[in-house]
């Protein structure tokens, strides 16, 4: 995740991302850069409008707050079945926003 952090950096920043860009970028973060993971980011990245694919990614849904106390248990396991059911959709967004950059 570190690499297109560093890529998300630069394209902040104002800085094209390229191999040099984003190799300097890991080494001030403390990250040893993996020459050949780099080259994969920023070749997936060609052509890519950072700003567009930001603007349609799926924005993670905000943690909501549990009741006071549910009335039966049965609410209490219904709630606990949304929560890993929201839990896993998470993790999808997220696997599909690392999608957009290549990894």
């Amino acid at each position: 995740m570190e690499y297109v952090y560093g890529a998300l950096v630069l394209h902040a920043a104002g800085k094209p991302v390229t191999e040099e860009n984003l190799k300097k970028v890991l080494t001030a973060a403390g990250v040893k850069p993996d020459e050949a993971r780099i080259k994969a980011l920023t070749a997936a990245l060609e052509g890519v409008n950072i700003d567009e694919a930001i603007a349609t990614a799926v924005a993670l849904p905000a943690a909501t707050a549990a009741p006071a106390a549910p009335a039966a248990a049965t609410e209490k396991k219904e709630e606990k079945k949304k929560e890993e059911e929201e839990k896993v959709s998470e993790e999808e967004a997220a696997a599909g926003l690392g999608a957009l950059f290549g990894l």
